[in-house]
């Protein structure tokens, strides 16, 4: 899968029954729109290698640090209590549809 992707084929490339990919399909909503949410920063940590399996990631607004850092500290805002928990979370749900989208689309 190369070459650039439109809206509607990243829509019929990601498949609904993949772990994360309400996550994700979020995260590339919100950055289309220019929103930083959690799950825009978490497809910004991802980008790399989302876009290696030919999803067209919208360009991501400058950050003053890495996205990392910017999804620790939007999980802190929301959820203080269990910060740390829920942004291992989100990392693990990130991962695994990396892997399932690697397994589907392989990487040459």
């Amino acid at each position: 899968m190369t070459g650039t992707w439109g809206q509607e084929s990243i829509r019929q490339s990601i498949r609904p029954d993949l772990p994360g990919a309400d996550l994700v399909t979020k995260g590339i909503d919100d950055l289309q729109r220019g929103e930083l949410t959690v799950e825009a920063l978490l497809v910004a940590v991802g980008a790399p290698r989302l876009r290696s399996v030919g999803l067209e990631i919208p360009a991501i607004p400058a950050l003053s640090e890495s996205p990392e850092l910017a999804l620790y500290a939007a999980v802190c805002a929301s959820e203080a209590d269990d910060a740390h928990s829920r942004y291992n979370a989100l990392i693990r749900r990130l991962v695994s549809f990396e892997r399932a989208m690697e397994a589907l689309y392989p990487v040459p």
